[in-house]
């Protein structure tokens, strides 16, 4: 089965990739999140706090591995951040 990858702008609403996060883990049990840029990797730490609170009710806990990925947009290869997250219980 193909990892899902979710992409997180420094736009994006942190609820909602909380909410997506939570359901890929229950689902699978664990989802990639990939950011470029401070504001954007900001919300992605503010979505994975929110949807570690809709999971801890059910006992599963939020493991994160960061790493650093290579991007490419509209033509140009960028560094990202890649935060690969694991439900544990």
């Amino acid at each position: 089965m193909k990892k899902e990858i979710l992409k997180v702008s420094n736009k994006s609403n942190p609820n909602s990739v909380a909410g997506a996060i939570a359901g890929f883990v229950r689902e699978t049990g664990e989802v990639d999140i990939q950011t470029i840029g401070a504001g954007a990797t900001n919300q992605a730490i503010k979505a994975i706090a929110t949807a570690r609170g809709f999971l801890a009710p059910a006992g599963i806990n939020l493991i994160c591995m960061p790493a650093f990925v290579e991007v490419e947009v509209e033509g140009e290869t960028r560094t990202g951040i890649k935060i690969i997250v694991k439900g544990e219980k």
